[in-house]
């Protein structure tokens, strides 16, 4: 995992390549600096042949819900399901959503099944009741190797689950399309083959992950957020980024958020304007996805 490091003090890492240096100096900001506290790499199972010791077929897509958007955004946009329904349309058949936010109950992990764990209005550091059980859920089904992707609150809730550590964000909030760039080791990882070293993605979050679980591995930061996707196995892996949000959900959460946004020293005009599409972003989860479930309808 990655190490905070004040900057004043004399860091020694191994630093193998030039591309491990230059992602190293584009994630400094302000007076962090995060270095690999260990060489050791993931063996990362190719996402096609996602199991160690045989074929499991898996016909279940579920979508553990967090929370739910303030009216007016559920309004213009729907509620988080659908919002990953659209994303996630060649699984629509096999796709059924559980609100633990409402305290519905989650099935018993199992390897058939391939789940998504969205963002939430909710703080992981809360604790909320709901939130600790899922979290218990999260480390049963990474025991069993059951495919998670977590999402936002879901990527924090995963970290906290298998022992790193959240907290509110000391650089405040991060919102907006802003630039994600690989690490050295998210450039090799096979679920983010070919895509471009940089790209955009939606950001909304005041928490985040500040120290890793062992053993897990950063794939992409941005310059705000060393830990922008993480992997912790084959078979888990999380985007503090949304790859569910559209351009105009993001633009109506801005606007929605407009006055705290003023009020914390940010412009949200600027912010608005510069928002864009994130195909790559999308990409990797409907990629995630496409290495364990088939897809449901004809010509996906």
């Amino acid at each position: 995992h990655l190490r905070r490091q004040p900057m004043c003090r004399s860091v020694i890492a191994p630093m193998p390549s030039k591309r491990q240096d230059l992602f190293r100096r584009r994630i400094v900001h302000s007076n962090w600096l995060f270095v690999p506290s260990s060489s050791r790499r993931h063996s990362v199972l190719r996402e096609h042949d996602p199991e160690r010791g045989g074929k499991v077929t898996r016909n279940r897509l579920l979508l553990v819900q967090t929370g739910t958007p303030p009216t007016a955004i559920r309004q213009a946009h729907g509620d988080l399901p659908r919002w990953f329904r659209t994303l996630l349309a060649p699984w629509q058949t096999q796709l059924t959503t559980v609100r633990v936010f409402e305290d519905e109950p989650l099935p018993a992990p199992d390897r058939q099944t391939v789940a998504v764990l969205t963002g939430s209005w909710a703080m992981v550091t809360d604790r909320l009741a709901w939130s600790e059980r899922t979290a218990d859920w999260i480390r049963q089904a990474v025991a069993i190797d059951m495919p998670l992707f977590g999402v936002c609150y879901g990527h924090q809730l995963m970290a906290h689950a298998l022992g790193g550590e959240v907290a509110y964000h000391p650089g405040g909030r991060e919102s907006g399309s802003q630039t994600i760039t690989l690490s050295p080791w998210g450039i090799d990882d096979p679920l983010l083959s070919g895509l471009p070293a940089t790209f955009p993605a939606h950001l909304s979050h005041l928490q985040t992950v500040t120290r890793l679980p062992e053993g897990a591995t950063v794939l992409a930061a941005s310059s705000h957020d060393p830990h922008q996707i993480v992997r912790y196995g084959p078979h888990a892996v999380s985007t503090q980024f949304h790859p569910e949000f559209t351009a105009p959900i993001a633009r109506s959460l801005i606007r929605h958020r407009e006055a705290v946004l003023q009020a914390e020293g940010i412009d949200a005009q600027r912010l608005h304007d510069e928002v864009q599409e994130s195909p790559q972003g999308a990409a990797i989860l409907t990629r995630f996805v496409s290495a364990f479930l088939t897809p449901d309808a004809p010509g996906h």
